[in-house]
C-alpha cells in the first residue's frame, strides 16, 4: 500500500523531471538547428553592379572609355597601313627616272597606297626643276600626310588627361553623399556610408583605368607614327639621291 502510494508520488514528478529535459532538449537543438542555418552570403558583384553603384559620373566615365577605344583601333589600323611599302618601290621608281619613264613612275606611285608613295609622286611630277623646289614640294606633301595620320591622337591625349579628373569628380561627390546620408539618420555605422563608400572608390579606380588605358594607347600609336614618319624621311632623301646621280 505504501509502495503504490509512493509510486503515486514519484511517478508525476519522473514525469515532470522528463518533460522538462525534454524540452530542454527540444530548446537545445533548436539552438544547434539555429546556430547552424548558414546566412546566405552575397555574391560578388557583377561589373554592372559596380557601375551602377558609381553614379552618375559613370556615364561620362564610359563615354570616355568607348571613345578611347574606337580612336585608338581607328588610328592603329589607319597608321599600320600607312607604314607599308613595298622594299622594291624605291628601286622601281630609280630605274624608272633612270630610263626618263617619269609617267610610269607616277602610275606607280599612284597605285601604291602610302604617305611615302604620295610624297615621292609630288617629286617625280616637279622633275627637271632646281632640286631646292623639289624637296619643298616634297616637305609640304609630307607634312599634309603627317597631319593626316595625327588626326585624333589629341583625342586621345586629352582623355588621358581628363579621366582621373572625372574619377575625382565622383570622389568628391562621393563624400558629399556619406556626409549627407550621415546628417539624415545621425548615424555614422558602415550601412549608411557605404553607398558614397562606393561610388568614392568606383569612380576613382575607373577615372585612373580610363585615363591609363588612353594614355597606353597615345603612346603605343606615337611610337608606330615616329617608324612611319621616319620611312617617309628615308624614301625622301633616297629620292633626292637618285635626282643626284648621272643617268645611264
Amino acid at each position: 500500500m505504501f509502495y503504490s502510494h509512493l509510486l503515486q508520488i514519484v511517478n508525476p514528478a519522473t514525469a515532470a523531471v522528463s518533460s522538462t529535459t525534454d524540452t530542454i532538449k527540444n530548446l537545445a537543438t533548436q539552438a544547434v538547428a539555429a546556430s547552424q542555418i548558414i546566412v546566405p552570403k552575397q555574391d560578388s558583384l557583377s561589373l554592372l553592379d559596380l557601375i551602377i553603384k558609381g553614379g552618375y559620373i559613370m556615364i561620362p566615365m564610359g563615354i570616355l572609355s568607348v571613345l578611347t577605344i574606337y580612336f585608338f583601333f581607328e588610328r592603329y589600323l589607319t597608321i599600320s597601313k600607312a607604314s607599308k611599302l613595298d622594299k622594291n618601290f624605291m628601286n622601281s621608281i630609280k630605274d624608272f627616272i633612270h630610263n626618263g619613264n617619269l609617267e610610269a613612275a607616277k602610275s606607280l606611285c599612284k597605285n601604291t597606297v602610302s604617305p611615302a608613295a604620295r610624297m615621292i609622286e609630288k617629286g617625280v611630277s616637279r622633275i627637271g626643276k632646281p632640286i631646292k623646289e623639289i624637296e619643298e614640294a616634297m616637305e609640304s606633301v609630307g607634312k599634309l600626310e603627317i597631319n593626316r595620320l595625327e588626326k585624333n591622337l589629341s583625342v586621345l591625349s586629352l582623355i588621358g588627361r581628363i579621366g582621373p579628373i572625372f574619377g575625382f569628380i565622383g570622389t568628391i561627390a562621393g563624400v558629399i553623399k556619406i556626409f549627407y546620408d550621415i546628417s539624415l539618420t545621425d548615424n555614422i555605422s558602415i550601412g549608411v556610408i557605404s553607398t558614397g563608400l562606393y561610388q568614392k572608390m568606383i569612380t576613382s579606380a575607373s577615372g585612373l583605368v580610363v585615363g591609363l588605358l588612353a594614355f597606353i594607347g597615345f603612346y603605343i600609336l606615337n611610337s608606330m607614327l615616329d617608324k612611319t614618319i621616319n620611312k617617309m624621311e628615308s624614301a625622301s632623301v633616297e629620292f633626292i639621291d637618285i635626282l643626284h646621280e648621272p643617268t645611264k
